[in-house]
């Protein structure tokens, strides 16, 4: 902060400044220390600057302009007298700070670490708010009042995961209650076919099992490993619903409230550069909503188109493999990859003659995905290079998994917009 020249006791304080700066050069000299004469002259500047009405204290009586004593000074006797400047360059200064700095920047690092899974929420709401943020804006053009647009945005999405969970888990529900009251009858089944007997026979391996299972079932150990993996395996399921209702209520706020948060961050950049950073910034989210929009269309027609076809060939499981084939293409270059996989074995598992027919559905459909759906559901999206979607696909799914896998080409798009926007305009005229 500049001070004006007129103002009375400026030279005092300058004064003042250079006599500390002389003190702590004088401090930083093992053994010598400051004469008798700088603080005579100290003491002398600090009863100046206390006695000049202009720069005491507002409200409280000017310190007198006498000589400075233990006894006569207020001011003294009251703060003490000023001591020497820590000497910076000690070793023990400077290892005492680093010490402190380290300390600092572990404690950060583990307090990172346990806010991962809350990271990753708000994360995964921000990706679905700027993905929802389209429609509520489209609605929002055709005179629809905010809030109204985001209710009905957000209940779409209520009903979409609702009929998600009505189509997978009565099938699963249903399958593994009739692989529960089927499993006596397999392991029957198994017991009685030759190759068991005539092994039985030879090797005892059915008097082997049932001893291994008795010492099994008494042993207090694998009971309590079972039943830890089972009261895991629950407080997954548990965790796992909290974090979808989490996420479900983070993108309601954030979808309500996105204007708001959009004008308090941009409010932070310095009014030379703000209308820049705001098109830059109102572009890359457009680039990443309009992403997530099309890769979920991409998605969502496979799914529909595999569920037709697992029904006409008659695989089983057709519903659930139909949504885990849309979950898998939501994953950007392999996804559908792996869907057609999974299906392919099951299909297999069921009748060899289905898997080849699946085999070649998929072949024939990834092709039309590739050049008529994709270029047509994409051309207003982002644009990236096959070698930095191969890279930025890696990347994020060696941070975070398919979640990263998910963020990659959006922020590969974001950052691509910098580096020509931004980066190598400036390179230009530099």
């Amino acid at each position: 902060m500049k001070f004006p020249r007129s103002l009375p006791g400026l030279a005092r304080v300058r004064a003042f400044r250079r006599a500390q700066r002389e003190m702590l050069r004088a401090s930083n000299r093992p053994g010598h220390g400051p004469t008798e004469t700088d603080e005579q002259l100290e003491q002398s500047l600090l009863a100046d600057l206390l006695a000049d009405p202009a720069l005491a204290p507002s409200g409280g009586p000017a310190s007198p302009a006498g000589p400075p004593g233990p006894t006569s000074d207020a001011s003294a006797s009251r703060f003490g007298e000023v001591g020497r400047p820590l000497n910076r360059h000690s070793p023990f200064y400077i290892g005492f700070v680093g010490a402190i700095g380290a300390l600092l920047a572990i404690g950060l690092w583990h307090a990172l670490g346990r806010l991962a899974t809350t990271i990753t929420i708000l994360l995964v709401s921000l990706f679905l708010t700027l993905a929802l943020n389209p429609l509520v804006e489209w609605l929002h053009r055709r005179k629809m009042a905010r809030g109204a647009a985001v209710a009905l945005v957000f209940l779409g999405l209520l009903v979409v995961f609702t009929l998600l969970g009505l189509v997978v888990i009565p099938p699963v529900i249903t399958q593994g209650t009739d692989l529960a009251q089927q499993a006596p009858s397999y392991l029957q089944h198994l017991l009685d076919s030759k190759w068991v007997r005539d092994l039985d026979a030879n090797y005892h391996v059915v008097e082997k099992f049932q001893e291994e299972f008795n010492k099994k079932i008494t042993d207090q150990t694998f009971l309590q490993q079972v039943l830890g993996g089972i009261l895991g395996a629950g407080r997954v399921v548990a965790s796992g619903i909290f974090q979808t209702l989490t996420i479900l209520i983070l993108t309601l706020y954030f979808l309500a409230s996105l204007p708001k948060m959009k004008q308090s961050a941009y409010a932070m950049v310095p009014a030379s550069r703000r209308l820049r950073v705001v098109s830059l910034s109102e572009e890359i989210m457009r680039r990443t909503g309009s992403y997530a929009i099309g890769q979920v269309s991409i998605a969502t027609i496979n799914a529909i188109a595999s569920w037709i076809m697992m029904s006409i060939v008659g695989i089983p499981y057709a519903a659930v493999l139909a949504v885990a084939v849309g979950f898998l293409g939501l994953i950007p270059m392999v996804g559908a990859t792996l869907g057609a996989t999974v299906v392919c074995l099951v299909a297999f598992f069921d009748e060899p003659k289905k898997a080849v027919i699946a085999a070649i559905y998929y072949v024939i459909y990834q092709q039309t995905e590739n050049y008529v759906f994709v270029p047509r559901i994409m051309q207003r999206t982002v644009s990236v290079p096959g070698a930095v979607t191969v890279v930025a696909a890696l990347t994020g799914g060696t941070l975070l998994g398919v979640l990263g896998a998910l963020l990659a080409i959006p922020v590969a798009a974001g950052l691509l917009l910098l580096y020509d926007e931004v980066l190598v305009p400036r390179m230009r005229h530099s």
